[in-house]
């Protein structure tokens, strides 16, 4: 059996890639959340980081005094 070649316009192929992209979406939503909460959980993180860096450094001895304060 020999392989042929199939022609597609532009148009068609973005439509069929949306389509498929969608079906993916509505069988696999945990991909999707699972995208979301990783971004949210890397913007959390990188703000962290900038703020921390324009915060003056602490001593270990002060971090668990602060913790032992929560407890």
């Amino acid at each position: 059996m020999g392989m042929g070649t199939i022609t597609i316009s532009q148009d068609d192929l973005k439509m069929m890639i949306k389509e498929t992209f969608i079906e993916v979406l509505k069988e696999r939503k945990d991909l999707l959340e699972e995208a979301i909460i990783e971004a949210i959980e890397d913007i959390g993180l990188a703000r962290a980081i900038a703020e921390g860096i324009k915060t003056s450094s602490i001593s270990e001895s002060e971090i668990f005094k602060a913790l032992d304060e929560v407890k």
